[in-house]
C-alpha cells in the first residue's frame, strides 16, 4: 500500500484561544472561559489555573510557554489576565513538515509562533482596553466584581468560540 500522504498544514485561524482567565492577586478565579476540551473538568481547570498563577505571578514577562500552551498575560493592580492558546507547532501545522523537507524550511506565514503570540496579545490588549473603558477606571478587583455582567459581555464579544 502506498504511504499515507503527509497532513496538509491547517490554515491559520482566529480560533486560537483555548482559554481566557482573570485571577485575583491570590490566584483565585474571578472569570474563566474555556473554549475547547483541553481542560474538560472543573478539577483540571482549577489545577491549570493554580499552575499558571504560581509560574507567572512573580514574573515580569508577558509571554510564557506552560504545559505545552502559549500564555500571554498581564497584571493590573490586583488582577492577573491570561489568554491561553495552543502550541503553534502542533496546532497550526499538524505537527511537522512534509517528509523530505529540510529542517528550518519555512512552511507558511504562520510557521513562527510569533503569529500566535501576536494574536493572543491582541486579544489580551483588547480585553484590557475594553474593560478600562467599561469601568472608566483602572481595572481592579473591586470594580471588576461590581461590573461582572459587563465583563462577561466584553469577553463574549472579544472571543467567539475560541
Amino acid at each position: 500500500a502506498p504511504p499515507a500522504p503527509a497532513p496538509l498544514p491547517q490554515e491559520p485561524s482566529l480560533y486560537t484561544v483555548k482559554a481566557l482567565l482573570i485571577l485575583d492577586s491570590l490566584g483565585q478565579r474571578l472569570l474563566a472561559k474555556y473554549y475547547d476540551g483541553t481542560f474538560p473538568t472543573a478539577k483540571e481547570q482549577a489545577a491549570f489555573e493554580r499552575s499558571i498563577f504560581s509560574k507567572t505571578h512573580r514574573e515580569g514577562g508577558e509571554i510564557a510557554c506552560l504545559e505545552g500552551l502559549t500564555v500571554v498575560y498581564r497584571s493590573s493592580v490586583d488582577l492577573f489576565f491570561y489568554v491561553v492558546g495552543g502550541c503553534q507547532e502542533n496546532e497550526v501545522w499538524g505537527g511537522g513538515a512534509a517528509p523530505g523537507t529540510p529542517p528550518g524550511t519555512p512552511r507558511g506565514p504562520a510557521d513562527s509562533p510569533i503569529l500566535l503570540q501576536l494574536m493572543l496579545s491582541a486579544v489580551l490588549a483588547c480585553l484590557l482596553d475594553a474593560l478600562g473603558h467599561l469601568l472608566r477606571k483602572e481595572v481592579e478587583k473591586r470594580w471588576l466584581l461590581d461590573n461582572m455582567e459587563g465583563t462577561f459581555l466584553v469577553v463574549d464579544e472579544i472571543v467567539d468560540r475560541g
